[in-house]
Parts: C-alpha cells; sequence; structure tokens
C-alpha cells in the first residue's frame, strides 16, 4: 500500500470545537477544559483507504479561529490539500462565517481544494439554532458536503476526516 503525506487545516470561529475534533480523530479522546488555539497546533494522524489502496498520513493543522484567523493566514494555510471547517449547531454566527473562510482560503491559496463541513456539537442539540436547510445552503455555496458531530461523543469525527481523505485522493 503506497503512503502519502497530506497536510489538512481546521477553520472556523473561535470555541467551534477545532481542537477538541482533532483530539477526538487523533487519540480517541475529550477534554471539557476549554484553551483557545494561538497559533497553530499540528497533529498527525495515518489513515487507510483500503479501497483506493492508498494510506494517508494527515498532518492537521489546527488553526486558531475567530479574530486570530486573519493573522494566520497564508503562510499556515500554504500546501493544505484539504480543510475542515467546522461550526457549532448552537451558534449560527459560526455558520455565516464558513463563506468567509471559504473565500479567503480561496484567496491565499489561488485555487480550489477540497472542503468538509462539520456541524459540531450534535450531542447539545437541543440548544440547536442551525438546521438542515441552512447547512445545505452553507454546503451548496462552497462546494462541500457536511456532517454532524461531535468531539464529545466521537459521532461523526471519524467520518467526516474520512470523507476528507477520499476527496483529496
Amino acid at each position: 500500500m503506497k503512503t502519502i503525506q497530506k497536510k489538512i487545516c481546521l477553520l472556523g470561529d473561535f470555541s467551534v470545537g477545532k481542537s477538541s475534533l482533532v483530539r477526538q480523530f487523533v487519540e480517541g479522546q475529550f477534554d471539557d477544559s476549554y484553551l483557545s488555539t494561538i497559533g497553530v497546533k499540528i497533529s498527525r494522524k495515518p489513515v487507510e483507504l483500503s479501497e483506493k489502496e492508498v494510506a494517508l498520513n494527515l498532518l492537521i493543522w489546527d488553526l486558531a479561529g475567530g479574530d486570530d484567523y486573519s493573522k494566520v493566514t497564508s503562510g499556515y494555510l500554504a500546501g493544505a490539500a484539504g480543510v475542515v471547517m467546522v461550526c457549532d449547531i448552537t451558534r449560527k454566527n459560526t455558520l455565516l462565517m464558513l463563506e468567509v473562510y471559504s473565500k479567503q482560503l480561496t484567496k491565499v491559496l489561488k485555487k480550489e481544494i477540497p472542503i468538509v463541513i462539520l456541524a459540531n456539537k450534535c450531542d447539545l442539540i437541543e440548544n440547536r439554532e442551525i438546521d438542515d436547510a441552512q447547512l445545505d445552503k452553507i454546503s451548496e455555496k462552497i462546494n462541500a458536503p457536511w456532517h454532524f458531530s461531535s468531539a464529545k461523543t466521537g459521532e461523526g469525527v471519524e467520518t467526516g476526516f474520512r470523507t476528507l481523505s477520499n476527496l483529496i485522493i
């Protein structure tokens, strides 16, 4: 099986759960304590795509969100093969920002790359502010499939990263 190394970036507003999603995907763990990412944190995770006879070694760049994002763009995004964009289903404004991130991504990279949207915190469904129709609309607008996820329970995390891995190959 051939092994290929690919860089992917996580984008989304502060406190949407990007770091928690990475930790759940890489280590299978969740921690309730919130520590804002400053700059970037890089993790590594191998993903086997046996149906394509390829193993991906994902270098996952967890980028700072919110106001800090504008400070980290070009250098950190350079060389990215794909992006996971994350919104928090309990905060509608985090969905609206995905279009902004998408435009900035295209501007910096000067090309389109695969994107997957994770609608995170689906374990908090009773506080949901974003409905499926809104997710479908942004998904169509930025040409990115979406999945519900929960960094806390692990639901949809593996699926989201595997979807992106398949789009990259």
